[in-house]
């Protein structure tokens, strides 16, 4: 052998003896001796006590999935039992958490680029401890050590792997406590009959909570997507293998829950859906969801069928942040996808249907976080609405409704209008633009309103709904509403038209309104301040006009329709008996709250019906006479005047004391409204039909010049 031969050799020989020598030393080394330092820099890194209390081992094996040269070079599997993870000294619990064992492999080439990669991770009945106090900090907040330099080494974890274990949380500023036990299911269970099971469950729920009809609604719409495959699935391999349950309190309220989850948690496999199953009570709201998240690390996209129901929307406000407003009981069900990332997620809840109390809902809806608020987007639509259930909005439903719903604000029984305040609170918390329609509308059934449709603008604690059109007996109410809740008080104008109202049609069960050719049109505008319906009438200003033709009326149409004031005093006059009106014709001051009659006139075949006074609004209080001028002697009872006192909850309506008005006297009593009967005459329009003269013509044209007669009125009829 050559001399060169023999030096190639020894190296050889050297270095194989080395790498066995090598070999031998890793298999055999007490990897025990190396827990003060990992221990040591661990805790450095996290800025918390970090301790492997158990054995430290190492298992080598060959990793024959790996390809190539990785899989012929042995890779090794670390197990670190007991493990403990302090907590900072103001947390009331020592430890964060607690391992009773750490699993994982290592690939040993990429170390030599400076790149840990960890195919998977197992955690071995881990327990975690997360508290947040009143000043905000939160035990999962660590302190890292500070570095402008990047790092050289780069982290890769593949799976995330764990069994039982649990899960504490105490957060003092959300004021929710909460304790979940994870535990291994005794056979893993498909992804699809976990969906049918969850949906069957929400349904029964739904049905619970608002009605048959919501338990139907929701069935036909998770059937449908069911049938269209909608939700993300994951691998046909993927089960569920665990489940959990959880117990707690949010806000003083109980939380019940339960669900199931996939084993492994896939953190770098983008494409590898994560399944997850919840069914959680909050109080007496319900939140289920079925579906996947995907790509974990990143909260990259959570796509769920997703269910809600509970006695008011706006119970939801504590849980999702998305101002809703006070409804009947109510269920949905739709196809959540989101994105979620940190201060800018967007979240789509597509496809959904419901029941609010007893009209349906359906439509579209986007949330999108980040920005200064965070904005509620959408389009919805409800084929039938019944209009007791749009009570709850402005606080006009009863004291039980309230109570259930969770309103403190009782109504009190001597007043009407509703005392309930507005959330304006909430308003400013989200921006909104959502529009919605309703293709009908049922108020009991004698009074049907044709559809509704309005478009929604909340800005800064700024509501606007413009347009807000009604579509009522033939014709149409337009408006323009608007509630500024980012003032105290709120500041609110309302502007409204009514067109074209069909008498036969609104009232369509009256019998001698059948053959009318008569019709409503009316004019509104109002501006008030306050945070309640009660409060905004009660300090409003602005004027209203009304004018009525052609019509006919009496004591229980008046009962029917809800007006308490009026049938008292149409049964003053009348008894029960139907009289035809000619002409019926209002105009009113708003002064705080004050409704001042400049004009109140109905024209019948019998008499002509002067109505004078005030309306307050703001103590509810009833000031009115109301002066009957007879066209002959057939109703004598007309010829003495009455008055209207009391409050709109409880009216007093009289007789009052003092001569028998004359006959003919309405030409002299009604002398002083030339300038409301002219301001009157501009609703006067051709109806649709074009069905005869509009009697109200002839009636405002003879009050404008039996008033230009007048001296008291020569000055109120120049302008016009």
């Amino acid at each position: 052998m050559t001399r060169s031969r023999k030096i190639v050799a020894w190296i050889v020989g050297v270095l194989l003896a080395l790498i066995v020598l090598l070999i031998i030393v890793i298999a055999l080394f007490d990897w025990n001796r190396l827990k003060p330092f990992i221990n040591d820099k661990v805790s450095q890194a996290i800025g918390r006590p970090f301790a492997i209390n158990g054995d430290l081992t190492v298992e080598w094996k060959r990793e024959r999935d790996g390809g190539g040269i990785a899989a012929w070079v042995p890779w090794p599997e670390f197990t670190a039992r007991d493990i403990t993870i302090a907590n900072p000294g103001w947390a009331k619990q020592p430890r964060f958490a607690t391992l009773q064992a750490l699993r994982f492999r290592l690939s040993p080439l990429p170390l030599l680029a400076h790149r840990i990669d960890v195919p998977w991770l197992q955690l071995v009945q881990p327990t975690v401890n997360l508290q947040r106090d009143k000043p905000s900090r939160a035990t999962w907040d660590f302190t890292l050590p500070h570095s402008d330099a990047p790092s050289a080494w780069q982290l890769n974890l593949g799976t995330i792997g764990f069994d039982r274990g649990s899960v504490a949380l105490d957060d003092a500023v959300s004021a929710i406590k909460l304790k979940v036990t994870i535990e291994p299911l005794q056979g893993a269970i498909p992804y699809d009959q976990i969906v049918a099971q969850q949906s069957s469950a929400a349904r029964e729920q739904a049905g619970k909570t608002v009605g048959a009809a919501a338990k139907k609604t929701l069935a036909s719409s998770a059937d449908q997507d069911d049938a269209d495959n909608r939700i993300g699935k994951p691998r046909a391999s993927t089960a569920y293998l665990f489940g959990w349950t959880a117990t707690g309190t949010y806000q003083g309220t109980p939380i019940k829950g339960h669900g199931k989850t996939g084993g492994v948690l896939a953190l770098q496999d983008a494409s590898e859906p994560f399944p997850l199953q919840a069914d959680a009570h909050i109080g007496d709201s319900h939140i289920a969801l079925v579906g996947t998240l995907t790509d974990p690390m990143h909260l990259g996209a959570l796509d769920v069928r997703l269910w809600f129901s509970g006695t008011s929307m706006a119970r939801l406000y504590p849980l999702t942040g998305i101002t809703l407003p006070d409804t009947p009981p109510y269920a949905t069900e739709g196809h959540l996808k989101a994105t979620l990332n940190k201060g800018n997620s967007h979240y789509s809840y597509e496809d959904f249907r419901g029941r609010v109390g007893g009209s349906d809902l359906a439509g579209n809806l986007v949330f999108v976080t980040g920005g200064e608020r965070p904005k509620l987007s959408g389009d919805l639509h409800s084929k039938l609405l019944q209009f007791a259930d749009l009570a709850p909005l402005v606080g006009a439903d009863s004291n039980a409704s309230r109570q259930r719903r969770g309103d403190a604000t009782a109504q009190p029984a001597d007043k009407l209008l509703p005392v309930e305040p507005f959330r304006t609170d909430r308003w400013r918390a989200m921006d909104a633009d959502v529009k919605f329609s309703a293709e009908r509308i049922v108020h009991g059934e004698s009074l049907p309103i044709d559809s509704l449709s309005t478009h929604l603008q909340l800005n800064d604690g700024l509501l606007r709904l413009n347009p807000l059109r009604f579509g009522l007996a033939g014709g149409s109410v337009g408006s323009t509403l608007m509630l500024d809740g980012s003032q105290s008080p709120m500041q609110g104008a309302i502007d409204l038209n009514a067109r074209h109202l069909k008498l036969k049609q609104l009232f369509p069960t009256f019998e001698p309104m059948r053959t009318s050719f008569g019709e409503i049109n009316g004019d509104a505008a109002l501006k008030a301040h306050g945070n309640s319906v009660a409060a905004l009438l009660g300090s409003a200003d602005g004027e209203l006009k009304l004018l009525m033709n052609d019509g006919a009326i009496s004591k229980t149409l008046l009962e029917t329709a809800g007006l308490n004031v009026g049938n008292i005093v149409i049964g003053k006059l009348f008894g029960d008996k139907t009289v035809q009106i000619n002409c019926a014709a209002t105009d009113m001051a708003a002064k705080n709250g004050v409704f001042d009659m400049r004009l109140f006139v109905f024209d019948t075949s019998d008499a002509v019906i002067n109505v004078d006074g005030t309306v307050n609004l703001a103590t509810e209080q009833l000031d009115l006479d109301v002066k009957p001028h007879t066209k002959g002697f057939r109703i004598l009872s007309l010829r003495s005047p009455l008055y209207v006192k009391g409050t709109l909850k409880n009216p007093n309506v009289g007789v009052h004391a003092g001569p028998l008005l004359a006959r003919g006297a309405g030409a002299v009593a009604l002398g002083v409204v030339a300038a409301p009967a002219a301001a009157l005459l501009a609703l006067i329009a051709p109806s649709h039909d074009e069905e005869g003269e509009n009697t109200c013509r002839a009636v405002l044209e003879q009050l404008r010049h039996s008033g230009k007669m007048m001296p008291s009125a020569k000055k109120a009829a120049k302008p016009q």
